[in-house]
């Protein structure tokens, strides 16, 4: 990655390009512009961008067509751009490869929070190597002996509780859809059982928040998946 990332945006709306190309400027990453699929898809390959901000509503072909296509060979993050109704299309944005998503209208703030996240967990990836054990706040999860613990107390957890804790963590900051987390953890033949999901999280919410009501570690993303905090 180079010292000052480039991200490339996808969007056909004008004020909302000069909204992102502002607020992208004010934090001095350096941005490319594209207004629909076709022109993005040749873009990137001229030029990979280090991240890719995609609106779904293009007029020339499907956001999603734009996803698959540059998920082919681009290994940069890709943020999805989605309006209030279009939930079933972040799902499967995400499903297809999208690193996360904002709903619009969004905040400048959020939109750079996402950013660095999406940035920083690319580089964590890109250096090939992972650390035996993970950290954050309280939580640790040792990932060679299979342990985890909160404020320094030891925490048993399920062999499927485990799996679902590091299928997490290893995606740290990034949302991850019911059917990803199904998959990794139950298998492809138990896509649809999000009750076995929701039923083993809130197990797994309470060994390890302090509050599994208000939980800092596992959030929840409405009706899309789970993100672990970053």
């Amino acid at each position: 990655m180079t010292a000052t990332p480039l991200i490339l945006m996808i969007e056909d709306e004008l004020p909302i390009r000069r909204f992102l190309r502002s607020s992208l400027a004010a934090d001095e990453y350096r941005l490319i512009e594209a207004d629909n699929g076709q022109q993005a898809i040749k873009i990137a390959a001229q030029q990979p961008p280090d991240l890719v901000i995609l609106d779904l509503g293009l007029p020339d072909m499907d956001g999603q067509e734009v996803l698959k296509q540059l998920r082919e060979w681009l290994q940069a993050p890709i943020i999805i751009l989605s309006a209030r109704d279009q939930e079933q299309q972040k799902i499967a944005a995400l499903d297809h490869g999208a690193d996360d998503y904002l709903t619009k209208p969004f905040s400048t703030g959020e939109l750079l929070a996402r950013i660095r996240v999406a940035l920083r967990h690319a580089a964590q990836v890109g250096e090939e190597r992972e650390s035996p054990v993970f950290v954050h706040r309280d939580l640790q999860v040792d990932l060679a002996t299979r342990r985890v613990f909160v404020k320094d107390t030891e925490i048993h957890l399920t062999p499927l509780e485990y799996k679902l804790l590091t299928t997490l963590v290893r995606h740290a900051g990034k949302v991850l859809t019911h059917r990803f987390l199904l998959k990794e953890v139950w298998g492809p033949l138990h896509l649809q059982e999000t009750h076995y999901l929701r039923v083993f999280m809130a197990g797994l919410r309470r060994k390890i928040e302090d509050d599994p009501a208000q939980p800092c570690y596992i959030l929840t993303e409405q009706g899309v998946g789970y993100r672990f905090a970053d």
